[in-house]
């Protein structure tokens, strides 16, 4: 059997550099990637209008200069088949492909307590060994569908955002119906609207979404950016939630303002567009009060700009903004304006069953020919509970975190040595700029292995105690503010029993010294041996 000294699973932008990383430590390492090339999360979601909602010159690489000032990006707001043709640069112009292991999904990976070594099992009936096993397997990378009655009785075309076919998929003529109204519904409707003959939009909770004013990116404004790229990357890092730096944030209060100040500010970071909005004040996510202000002026813009004030009234949300991820959409409500658009509360009327010729809910029968599920992902565990991922005494991962998921740092979790996670649960992750919080831990993943090999040292693993000390941090710090006050993805609750757990850690500056604290400490709180 194979041995290696570093088995990566994924080769989207974690996966990638940590392979990158491994090499330059003179490591043997081999990656597994189910796609058939390079991209992760951009390779799966080719969806209609399917863009990032962090600015391109921000959601790039820094590890190389030189990459950084080749690539031009040519939009504010990349869409899916540039960050793709950017993932692929990125493995063309460091010869990745040739260590990794293309349709092939890691089916187990069981730790030999004996050997001190991980045996790794695909699909493929592949199997091998490694030192370390790092898992780069995303976020956002396990769509899922509602078992509806009857799914498997529709004669039309059905789709899933997450899992878009690589041929381009033509609407025209159709009658089509989305189900889910989340960002990766929210970017497709318009698009799908403009070709399809009639479009219903099947929505239970309506979502929050910001104009994302994108457009071209004024080759000026990338090199002035690229001139001062370390100045400007290092803004990232004190960002409190890393939603954009180009733009200086208001720390104020809301109710430090009159009225009409307030109005004015809440505009302008409406105009500045997308996840932009969330710097309007300092207090949006810690004082309900506040937060319902963001709330009114969100709905004022919804009844602004669609015309049936029946349907505006359904498009608004009576959550608190941001305790879900604000979308950034491109004239997402102006759809709704649209004869061929109709919207279907199915919260109000659920539906009941999906039939041969359409969906029926609880008040009346639309018949379609293409079906659309834009229902999310089942969010950073998703992929890890989907392998047979076992440690010490057999122990099962999936068991393990049975009542939600347990990690130090997000990085890895007692009785896992040598098993790492990138941007795992417990982690800033998701509520970060995504290529920067990966970086991070490519890198203290990297500098830990390095550690143990001039150490003389074999193993590393989270201890039981800073375990669970790290997972009551992310709790109580989310229980200060607005997060966990509606059913997200943040804490599982789109997924059928999943066990409700904050997920992502809220606090990027300081995360980032608690990591160099304990590297500091000598890797305080994990257990080297």
């Amino acid at each position: 059997m194979k041995k290696h000294d570093i088995v990566i699973i994924g080769a989207g932008f974690a996966g990638m550099y940590m392979l990158h990383k491994a090499r330059q430590l003179g490591l043997d390492a081999r990656v597994f990637e189910a796609g058939s090339d390079v991209g992760g999360t951009w390779y799966w979601n080719r969806y209609p209008g399917a863009r990032c909602d962090i600015e391109s010159m921000e959601y790039s690489y820094q590890f190389d200069d030189a990459l950084q000032q080749e690539w031009e990006w040519s939009e504010r707001y990349a869409a899916q088949p540039e960050i793709l043709s950017y993932a692929q640069h990125v493995a063309e112009r460091f010869d990745l492909r040739k260590d990794i292991r293309f349709n092939t999904r890691v089916s187990s990976v069981i730790f030999d307590e004996e050997a001190s070594t991980w045996q790794i099992a695909t699909d493929g009936n592949e199997s091998c060994k490694a030192n370390f096993v790092v898992a780069a397997t995303g976020c956002l990378s396990v769509p899922i569908a509602p078992e509806f009655p009857g799914a498997d009785s529709f004669a039309g075309e059905v789709y899933h955002t997450g899992k878009w076919p690589h041929e381009e998929v033509d609407f025209t003529g159709k009658r089509v119906g989305v189900i889910g109204t989340g960002s990766s519904g929210i970017q497709s409707i318009p698009v799908i609207a403009e070709q399809a003959d009639q479009l219903y939009v099947f929505q239970r909770p309506p979502s929050y979404s910001v104009p994302a004013n994108n457009g071209p990116l004024d080759p000026q404004l990338q090199q002035r950016i690229k001139a001062r790229y370390p100045e400007f990357r290092e803004q990232n890092k004190k960002m409190a939630i890393g939603w954009g730096s180009r733009y200086p944030r208001n720390d104020g209060h809301v109710f430090d303002m009159t009225p009409e100040e307030r109005e004015e500010q809440f505009e302008h970071q409406w105009k500045l567009g997308g996840l932009l909005f969330f710097g309007a004040f300092g207090d949006l996510v810690t004082d309900e009060e506040a937060n319902e202000e963001a709330c009114k002026f969100a709905r004022k813009k919804i009844r602004e700009i669609v015309k049936d004030p029946e349907v505006a009234e359904r498009l608004s949300p009576r959550t608190r903004i941001f305790c879900k991820r604000v979308c950034a959409d491109t004239g997402y409500f102006d759809t709704y304006n649209r004869d061929n658009v109709h919207l279907v509360d199915v919260k109000a009327a659920p539906i009941e069953e999906i039939t041969e010729h359409g969906l029926r809910t609880s008040e009346q029968d639309y018949e379609l020919d293409c079906l659309v599920y834009a229902t999310g992902f089942d969010a950073m565990t998703g992929a890890l509970d989907r392998m047979d991922i076992r440690g010490r005494g057999g122990q099962s991962l999936k068991e393990k975190w049975r009542d939600g998921p347990r990690t130090y740092l997000g990085l890895e979790t007692a009785g896992f040595p040598n098993f790492f996670i990138i941007n795992g649960p417990g982690s800033p992750s998701v509520l970060t700029n995504m290529l920067p919080s990966i970086e991070q831990h490519v890198e203290f993943i990297a500098d830990c292995i390095d550690h143990l090999r001039q150490h003389e040292l074999s193993l590393i693993e989270a201890s039981p105690e800073a375990e669970l000390q790290w997972g009551e941090h992310v709790n109580e710090v989310a229980d200060e503010t607005v997060f966990p006050s509606c059913n997200s993805w943040y804490l599982g609750a789109n997924v059928p029993g999943k066990p409700r757990v904050f997920l992502p850690l809220l606090g990027y500056p300081e995360y980032l010294e608690k990591c160099d604290d304990v590297v500091a400490n000598g890797y305080e709180g994990f257990v080297l041996s």
